[in-house]
């Protein structure tokens, strides 16, 4: 059941990004990018990643104000049977249209291990157009990022 559950958020949001493929952020916008395979170690014991598991970040509000802001994974088809993301956090960072990172609201470090990790972020205005990101560590290491960007 818990399989069926993934496989149809995974599926809703493939649907959602093919009518959203905007990047823009006026009214809000949804992006999602797949999760490369990769291998990591936990305790000496290496976990491995497989594909099927896919990135999702969501932005709800208009022009420097962010009303809503979540980011996410979801796993379907084997991504879904492996044990997990161990050690995580999500963080979100803010840059300028020169691409300078001027904001990072740093996620907690999860150590136990989950195969849909998410979080929300807090409502707020930026000061400067340019883009909002998500980014998925693992152990440390930067696995995947989804960007938006903040126009006028």
């Amino acid at each position: 059941m818990q399989y069926v559950t993934r496989l149809t958020t995974a599926l809703t949001v493939a649907g959602a990004l093919v009518l959203a493929m905007s990047t823009g952020a006026q009214a809000g916008a949804i992006g999602t990018t797949p999760v490369r395979t990769f291998e990591y170690s936990v305790g000496g014991m290496t976990m491995k990643i497989p594909t099927g598991c896919v990135f999702t970040h969501i932005i709800r509000g208009g022009g420097r104000k962010i009303r809503y802001q979540n980011a996410g994974v979801d796993c379907a088809f084997v991504g879904a049977l492996s044990s997990g993301f161990c050690n995580w956090r999500i963080d979100f960072t803010y840059a300028d249209t020169d691409n300078r990172t001027y904001r990072t609201s740093r996620g907690t470090t999860h150590n136990e291990c989950k195969i849909d990790p998410m979080r929300n972020n807090s409502p707020q205005t930026l000061p400067r157009y340019g883009k909002a990101c998500a980014h998925l560590y693992v152990g440390g290491t930067r696995r995947v990022s989804q960007c938006h960007n903040i126009t006028k």
